[in-house]
């Protein structure tokens, strides 16, 4: 079968091109390699490429650091996956495999799991490391620490680094920090927020929905909000699910709809939206139904909902021992629902 170039061949030794990365390629004969790895992709390496075999090149002469940039967020199993590919692939992902060790304890350190006391120096150490060997997900957790401590600058040039890399996560985190700077930075908080977006990370289309809403200066502005609202709702974002409510309700960016703005109300009180639970009980009260009316109520006052007791004692006035008794124990063994 024809082979088709996808890609300019290296002529240099080394197949990192550009990443300062440390050199951690083994020698081919190394044990670290599978076998399975080493008989997907072996064949006899020739003597002298010829113009026509040169220009026959396939995807495991990417060079590594190309590799390890698309790899860069790749969690634990597709890592692996990955390395499975080929030998040059086993090779160039090598640094990334350490790192997901690194990462592992650093996440045990910054939680205190599996016999670990929690240090959060340690964790940051190991998430550093991990972010040297190129791990974007590292990048991100040790931006975290250094958010929380205050360090924000080498916070957010870690975000970069790591949104760079197409982690949106980072790319979320970073739109965030930009918000949350002096002076704020509405302009690059936008562009990073939009990227997370896109790819699919419902915390940045809750907040990108957020600061398209409150510039709301425009009807456009309000019909995207409303669009990122919805995204984020349906990918299971809680605040986005209250959001999307009021905007039913409202008539904020849609055409009302008071069935939907209930739908999506009960779905965020379900899973644990003190407001939305206050407002869902609300309207049941509104209803008629007394005990679904006061274990919401319940919920929401537990939550610190103010105004959830006064309605929730005018219930109770009016139920009998036994239903008041049967809405207390729906609300004691009541769990909130997961997140999509």
């Amino acid at each position: 079968m024809k082979k088709f170039q996808t890609w300019p061949c290296i002529s240099s030794s080394s197949r990192f091109t550009s990443l300062p990365l440390p050199n951690l390629t083994a020698p081919e004969s190394s044990a670290a390699y599978s076998s399975r790895s080493v008989r997907l992709c072996s064949r006899p390496p020739p003597s002298k490429p010829s113009p026509s075999t040169a220009e026959q090149t396939d995807f495991s002469s990417l060079p590594y650091d190309v590799l390890t940039k698309i790899a860069a967020s790749f969690d634990q199993p597709n890592l692996q996956a990955a390395s499975l590919v080929c030998r040059s692939w086993c090779e160039a992902l090598q640094p990334l495999r350490e790192a997901m060790v690194m990462l592992m304890w650093g996440k045990r350190f910054k939680h205190g799991k599996r016999g670990v006391c929690r240090n959060t120096e340690k964790a940051l150490d190991m998430f550093t490391k991990a972010a040297a060997r190129g791990s974007a997900l590292a990048m991100v957790d040790a931006g975290l620490i250094y958010w929380e401590r205050g360090e924000k600058i080498k916070a957010l040039d870690l975000y970069l680094m790591a949104a760079h890399l197409g982690n949106p996560s980072a790319q979320c985190n970073l739109g965030i920090s930009y918000l949350q700077v002096e002076p704020p930075n509405t302009e690059q908080a936008l562009k990073w927020l939009y990227k997370a977006s896109k790819g699919g990370n419902v915390r940045a289309q809750y907040q990108l929905a957020l600061c398209l809403h409150r510039d709301g200066g425009s009807r456009s502005n309000i019909r995207e909000a409303v669009k990122w609202y919805m995204k984020a709702a349906e990918g299971g974002y809680v605040r986005a699910m209250y959001n999307t409510s009021l905007c039913y309700s409202l008539g904020e960016g849609l055409t009302r709809n008071h069935q939907l703005a209930r739908k999506w109300m009960k779905r965020a009180a379900d899973r644990g939206h003190s407001k939305a639970q206050f407002e869902h009980g609300l309207a049941l009260y509104s209803d008629g139904d007394m005990i679904k009316a006061l274990v919401y109520l319940e919920l929401a006052n537990r939550a610190g909902e103010k105004g959830a007791a006064h309605v929730k004692n005018v219930i109770v006035h009016r139920l009998s021992a036994a239903s008041q008794n049967h809405a207390m124990h729906l609300a004691n063994s009541w769990r909130a629902l997961p997140s999509n």
